[in-house]
């Protein structure tokens, strides 16, 4: 479990603190020095760092040869480097490591949202999240290297959708958009009908 002040202090403040949370456990490392270096889809055996000098010795020993993901949010330390040397111990800080994860996942997620026609609808929310931590992990959604793509922008209104599990309605839902048709009973959680429009699914 992340540390709430650390998730307050460092992540990304269009990512609300249970989203970041999620995103922590789906796809980064209790570990802040954690290093994981996959070659061809094959995970390579590294020894366990103990400091944050051994971490980007290895960090350093494969970038640019494999795929080299670092500390909390397994951020991928090769995004934009040239030069092995000039990469930055900062990125194995827990606050820097947590800042810049959440940001670039930030950005996965409002490209994946762009795709899906940026829903407006929070039901629809696990499933960008999901691609989204998938994107993550591959580094690719739809053909596109999501570090490398430009930003889709603020526009997509993922600041203010909730995981699942958290059962939070957002405040801005109109109090007629419920379903009360059944019979003048109060309506079941999850029976709403869907109301997403799938049209745009395909980014057309």
């Amino acid at each position: 479990m992340l540390d709430a002040a650390l998730i307050q202090q460092c992540a990304d403040s269009s990512l609300k603190p249970a989203i970041v949370e999620q995103f922590v456990a789906a796809a980064g490392s209790t570990d802040p020095l954690a290093v994981t270096v996959k070659s061809g889809g094959r995970l390579i055996l590294v020894p366990k760092a103990t400091s944050v000098e051994e971490a980007m010795a290895t960090v350093r020993q494969y970038v640019g040869q494999a795929v080299v993901r670092v500390g909390l949010t397994q951020f991928p330390a090769g995004v934009g480097v040239k030069d092995p040397a000039g990469l930055n111990p900062n990125l194995i800080d827990p606050c820097e490591n947590l800042r810049k994860g959440t940001a670039m996942f930030a950005k996965v997620m409002r490209i994946v949202a762009k795709w899906y026609g940026n829903p407006k609808s929070d039901e629809v929310f696990p499933q960008i999240f999901e691609d989204a931590v998938y994107a993550w992990k591959t580094g690719e959604f739809e053909g596109v290297n999501v570090f490398q793509a430009d930003d889709p922008g603020k526009n997509v209104t993922i600041d203010r959708m909730v995981p699942a599990d958290e059962g939070e309605v957002s405040s801005d839902t109109p109090r007629g958009d419920t379903d009360t048709e059944n019979d003048g009973e109060a309506p079941q959680v999850g029976s709403a009908g869907m109301r997403i429009d799938l049209s745009r699914i395909g980014g057309n």
